[in-house]
């Protein structure tokens, strides 16, 4: 009864495998003794596991929405810029049709002769 629980490190590695393994088995009981480890560690670890791939993801979809509204907001400004060159081609257009003149003179001889 003296005999104290020894608190062991398991490399990421170990524990990595060991909830993978968790995943594909049936037998958690037969896992947990070849492991050499406790249900209720094992399950830990695969809390641990599911809750830094929801980060992960969570982190995506975040990463993902920036850069979402960066994209439509780089649309806006080039759907304006667009618009204000058609405009200022539409008023050119409009400018030269109204112009009624080929822009010569008149005569061919200079002026003053």
């Amino acid at each position: 009864m003296g005999e104290r629980w020894k608190r062991r490190k398991f490399s990421a590695e170990f524990r990595a495998e060991a909830v993978r393994r968790l995943a594909q088995t049936g037998n958690i009981t037969g896992l947990c003794g070849e492991l050499g480890i406790s249900h209720q560690l094992l399950y830990q670890w695969r809390e641990r596991v599911d809750k830094e791939r929801q980060k992960g993801l969570m982190s995506s979809e975040r990463r993902l929405r920036m850069e979402n509204l960066e994209l439509k907001k780089a649309l806006v400004k080039r759907t304006l810029e667009v618009d204000f060159f058609k405009t200022a081609l539409q008023k050119i257009e409009a400018l030269s049709r109204s112009d009624s003149g080929s822009g010569e003179t008149a005569s061919g001889k200079p002026s003053g002769n």
